[in-house]
């Protein structure tokens, strides 16, 4: 039985409980051939089709990760056995393989449907400018559907597929996804191969990634992410740093109220405010923070020399053929080809500047949530004013590559018109799998349908993203390196983070250590009779966490300690050899009690 959403998690259900690749994808491609909203560019022969879903049968789902898994492809990305148009006919090609993202996902077990309809060489938020036709909101035909990946979203919320990919340089994979009730992943720029993808700007571009839940974006995530020699623009994935696992404390930017921008809608001002509230109820804490220099960084993508990248890319093509481009495409990308090297050098050293100050949040914040788009236009308003109307929904968005973050897309609530309002979550460049952790928590919280079903699916609750993987290690401290005492620097000059206030559990023995300054304090495990002592969790970046260890003196050490809810992190350990020399200060029940009585 096909299952009424294409989740993974139901996906896997229904092959579990019978459903066979071959009915699923004759099903789906019926569908997608009923093509309303113009999502679709082209589809796959079901001949083809179906003899890849054939060659599952028998191969045993637990060995392949998207097992039998629907998806669709942005048609400025390679795929065997259908032409790349880039949204432009007389540009098209045949490939002769598929892109390196969409063979690593075939070789994951992933099927794909076909090619999706955007914005013309990927030029555009709104995705109206195509020959192909406007692609439709999934929610309201009247309204936009976002762009330039916009019949990937599209397709993914009518549950055509389960996922989809697009690409982003400006904001292409996540307006889509708030104006389609979807998660909408931006990676980091260079984590997923972009050899065989046809370029908007080529250092700003990344292959993006829709899906109904953040959990099935993390999966999608794992099998396209690696690490591509061939293509200039690929780097590995680096230590992420911390997560965000529920009980965790996180802080989190907010842009000024005079800041934030909805221009002229009533309703979503209030809807973002209770989007803030939720990542308040997940256990984050609310910071306003100056979001200016994000704002200029954003007007330097098109006020500035990377609109010459687009026409770089396609240079010999729009000067043979300007007549084959799309009007406002052509008249966008032809006024690259005006910038000059010195213009690009000066918004190079500005650029450097301004991610400088925007860099700086960092060190007080996780995270920083703004709304997705501000404001949702009809296609005929976007048709009347399609420059003014598609610069106002890159508000959120076009700073987000130049400045090298990381982007998570998710629904937030729907307005009264029926109309999805999403928010966007963003941090430094790796963050991703830690934001997508984030998201599925938001997700479970909120409760909200995916995709444009009627019913509730199973959300996963978290990824259970491990700090040690990520490059970071946890180490709970006892005495002077807690917050504001003499030698918590040693933390902080680290890139140390304060994680939690805590207490061990109730198996140790305290001591005030001989020597000093400053004294110490020294921490012994018994087996009955101990106390409970007051702690602090901090967060090191692993390679720096060896040369913290190697400046502890003896006869302190760092071994693992028990905290009160069962769980053991590294920290601060005491020999024996130095308990009888020292002051036994465990019914006080912590350093700053003790240093507070000795004052007193």
């Amino acid at each position: 039985m096909i299952p009424a959403q294409l989740d993974f998690a139901s996906l896997a259900a229904a092959y579990r409980a019978g459903l066979k690749p071959r009915d699923l994808f004759r099903h789906l491609l019926r569908l997608a051939q009923d093509d309303t909203r113009q999502a679709w560019i082209s589809l796959l022969p079901e001949e083809r089709l179906l003899a890849l879903a054939d060659a599952l049968e028998g191969r045993d789902p637990a060995t392949l990760p998207l097992y039998g898994i629907p998806f669709a492809v942005k048609d400025n990305i390679d795929l065997d056995g259908l032409p790349t148009t880039a949204g432009c006919p007389d540009y098209a090609y045949q490939p002769a393989e598929s892109a390196v993202v969409v063979a690593r996902l075939m070789a994951a077990g992933a099927i794909p449907l076909g090619k999706t309809n955007l914005d013309q060489f990927a030029t555009g938020l709104n995705g109206t400018r195509s020959p192909f036709g406007a692609c439709r909101n999934a929610f309201n035909p009247a309204y936009i559907s976002g762009g330039s990946s916009s019949g990937s979203a599209v397709a993914v919320a009518l549950g055509q597929v389960s996922f989809a990919l697009g690409t982003d340089t400006a904001g292409s994979g996540r307006v889509p996804a708030a104006f389609n009730n979807l998660v909408g992943l931006k990676p980091s720029c260079g984590l997923l191969s972009s050899r065989g993808v046809v370029p908007a700007c080529r250092s700003l571009d990344t292959v993006s990634i829709f899906t109904l839940s953040a959990g099935d974006a993390a999966k999608v995530f794992a099998a396209a992410a690696g690490y591509d020699a061939a293509d200039p623009f690929s780097r590995p994935l680096q230590a992420h740093g911390r997560g965000f696992p529920a009980g965790d404390a996180f802080r989190f930017g907010v842009p000024r109220d005079d800041q934030l921008a909805f221009f002229g809608d009533t309703i979503n001002p209030a809807l973002f405010a209770a989007a803030v509230a939720s990542l308040v109820r997940l256990g984050g804490q609310r910071c306003e923070i100056d979001f200016a220099p994000f704002l200029e960084t954003a007007r330097l993508l098109y006020g500035g020399p990377w609109v010459a990248e687009r026409y770089h890319a396609i240079k010999d093509f729009i000067e043979r053929q300007p007549e084959s481009l799309f009007p406002v495409t052509r008249e966008i990308t032809l006024a690259g080809g005006r910038a000059t090297a010195v213009e690009a050098f000066a918004a190079a050293y500005r650029l450097r500047e301004l991610k400088r100050s925007c860099d700086a949040v960092w060190s007080e914040l996780d995270l920083i949530i703004t709304p997705t788009a501000g404001f949702q236009p009809t296609i005929a308003a976007v048709e009347a004013d399609p420059i003014r109307l598609n610069s106002d929904l890159g508000y959120y968005t076009n700073f987000m590559n130049l400045l090298d973050y990381s982007a998570v897309a998710v629904p937030a609530a729907f307005r009264p018109d029926g109309l999805p309002f999403g928010v966007t979550l963003f941090a430094p460049a790796h963050q991703d799998i830690p934001l997508l952790e984030l998201a599925a928590r938001w997700q479970a919280d909120s409760a909200l349908p995916l995709g444009t079903s009627d019913g509730l699916a199973t959300v996963e609750p978290g990824l259970a993203v491990d700090p040690t993987a990520g490059g970071r290690v946890r180490v709970a401290v006892c005495g002077a390196h807690l917050s504001g005492l003499p030698l918590n620097w040693q933390l902080t000059q680290r890139g140390g983070r304060l994680i939690s206030v805590c207490r061990s559990a109730p198996d140790y023995y305290f001591y005030a250590l001989a020597g000093g300054p400053p004294q110490r304090p020294g921490m012994v495990r018994v087996n009955e009779g101990g106390s409970a002592i007051d702690m602090e969790v901090w967060e090191l970046p692993s390679e720096r966490f060896g040369d913290f260890v190697a400046g502890i003196p003896a006869p302190l050490g760092i071994g693992k300690v028990r905290l009160e809810d069962g769980s053991e992190v590294c920290g601060f350990i005491c020999e024996g050899a130095a308990v009888p020399s020292a002051e036994d200060i465990t019914a006080f029940g912590g350093w700053r009690t003790w240093l507070a009585s000795r004052s007193s």
